[in-house]
This record gives C-alpha cells, structure tokens and sequence, in this order.
C-alpha cells in the first residue's frame, strides 16, 4: 500500500518588526501659545509628538498631554522649642525656684497695682519740674515750732505748708482740681487733698477733707491722725477715696526727683522731694539754699502745659514767702 507522506511543519514566521519610534515633536519651531501653555501644565513639551505641519507641537497635542504629577510638598520646618513662660501663681520650671520665697499679694497691693496701672493706661499722663528755696519755710518753722507743738499737741511739718499752697493754686487753676467724666470735665469747687502716706503694707492715699477750711494745726492734725491709722491698718474706705488732688513726699526716703503716678481719677499729682544744700545764684551771688526739687504729674487731656507750669510756680512763690499763706495773697 502506498505510504502518506510525513507532513512538513511550517516555516516559523518571522518576528514583527518594532513599531518606530515616534519622532518629538519640532519645539523650536512651535508657537509661543503652545510653550506658553506647555509651561503652565508642567509638561515636557519637547517629548511631545507634533501633529502640526513639520511636526510642531500644537496647542492641542498640550492639552491632550497628560500634567506632570505634581510635586510632593515640602515638608513642613520643626516648629521652634516654645519659649519658656511662667504662668502668673505658677512655679512651672523655675530652675531657681528652691531659693525663692512665694508671698501671695495682700489685696491692698493688688488694689494699689490695679490703680497704678489704670492711671497709666488711661491718663496722657506727663511732669513738668521746678524747684523751690526752703530758706523762709524752714526759718518760720524753726522759729515757731515748739511753741506750735505745746499750743495744739501736734508737731509742725512742711506738709501744711505744701497741703496750704496747693488749695490755693487750685483756686487759681481749676482745671487741676478737675476730673474727665466720659465727655464731661467736672470742676470741683472743694478741696479735698490726698497725702500719701507708707505704711508697712503699702502706699496709702488718705484724703484730708474741706483743706481749704482748716487752719495749719487742723491740717497737721488730719494728717497725724490719718498716718497712725494707716500704720495700724485700720483706714476706712470713705478715708481713701474721694480726694481731689494729692501730694506726695518721697523726700521722707531721700529721693531726690520722681515722676509721681497721677491717682485716678484725679489729674495731677504734686511730688515733693528731699531738701538739699545747693548752690545757687541770689541777685548775682552764689550762696548755699536748702533746695527741693518739685515735680507735677498731670492729665494733658485736661490739663495745658501752661496751666501745669503756671500751677507748680505758683507753689513755689507761696513756699519761698510762707507769708502768703497766712494772708491769702
């Protein structure tokens, strides 16, 4: 029988050519529209096959592109180390804190840092100066002093001079013995006079009332009584308020010159300081003067320079020639 023939296997076909590859487009040769918007979309436009004529890239091969992925954000700077801040009745980290000593604010010194920096906060505050020949007040007082003490069992101090010459010069420029009231500015016509005293628990503002009608025994007597009982802590409310204007003497503890907070809402406040030896020229010679420095704080919302100056030269005169005084002049 015939025998079939073994079938041939077929020839293996040969491997496809690979596609060539897409030629970039002519970037050079693109208009300025199609760079332009190729920059915007974070797109390599030079990759880009150029469907225009010569192989440009078109505006439309941009769009049809896709966007650069966008890029991860930078990672965020270490926020700085918080500054240390001790919170007000806190020891916190004091690195310190076992040679300190705590001592709770009694409410007087809370009261008084409260005024002080109300005054401060609310009052366009500021101090003229001036200073004042002690020469006749000292001699008047050195010459009448114990006979002053034995007549009304009160010593004789420059206070009822100085407490004397501001009612006076008060009644000359009002506007000192004023206070703002809102829009309103209030025009006292009493003269109630605050003298601040110290005491073992703090500065106390004791308010001599009606000083314009008291004699200088009356005004050293009030006074007298006022410092005791604030030395003993028993000052009343009706006592510390209410005053008008005041003085203060830091002369008592040697200062030379300060510039006295105004006590709200007063505004102005007189500061008398320590008498020192000086000299100065007297009718065209120097002599030796018992010199004290004076300084006025004062509200300039209601209060002109002019007043202020006029206001401390008023003191002056009526200290250099206590006569004065007695005779309202």
């Amino acid at each position: 029988a015939p025998v079939a023939a073994a079938p041939v296997a077929a020839a293996p076909a040969a491997p496809a050519a690979p596609a060539p590859a897409a030629a970039p487009g002519n970037l050079a040769a693109s208009g300025p529209a199609a760079r332009k918007l190729a920059d915007e979309k974070g797109v390599d436009a030079s990759a880009l096959v150029g469907t225009g004529k010569d192989g440009r890239v078109t505006k439309g091969d941009v769009l049809a592109a896709p966007a650069a992925p966008a890029a991860k954000p930078a990672a965020p700077a270490p926020a700085p180390a918080p500054k240390m801040v001790w919170a007000a009745g806190t020891q916190g980290d004091r690195p310190r804190a076992a040679q300190e000593e705590r001592v709770r604010m009694t409410r007087l010194r809370q009261r008084i840092a409260e005024r002080l920096k109300e005054a401060q906060n609310s009052a366009a505050m500021l101090t003229t100066f001036n200073e004042v020949d002690m020469s006749a007040a000292m001699a008047l007082r050195a010459e009448y002093k114990d006979y002053f003490e034995k007549r009304h069992k009160v010593r004789l101090g420059f206070m009822s001079f100085f407490v004397k010459a501001a009612v006076q010069a008060l009644k000359e420029i009002p506007a000192v013995n004023a206070e703002i009231d809102g829009t309103d500015i209030v025009y006292k016509n009493y003269y109630d006079i605050g003298v601040a005293v110290g005491t073992p628990q703090g500065l106390v503002v004791p308010v001599v009332r009606d000083a314009d009608k008291l004699d200088f025994a009356g005004v050293e007597g009030t006074i007298a009584a006022l410092g005791k009982k604030g030395r003993d802590g028993k000052l009343s409310m009706d006592e510390l308020t209410g005053g008008t204007f005041t003085i203060s003497n830091g002369g008592v503890y040697g200062s030379l010159m300060s510039t006295p907070i105004i006590n709200p809402p007063q505004s102005a406040i007189l500061g008398m300081h320590k008498t020192m030896d000086r000299a100065v020229v007297i009718n065209g010679k120097i002599e030796v003067r018992p010199m004290m420095y004076l300084a006025l704080s004062y509200d300039h919302r209601i209060i002109d320079g002019k007043e202020a100056v006029t206001f401390l030269v008023r003191i002056k005169e009526l200290i250099e020639d206590p006569r004065r005084l007695l005779l309202d002049v």
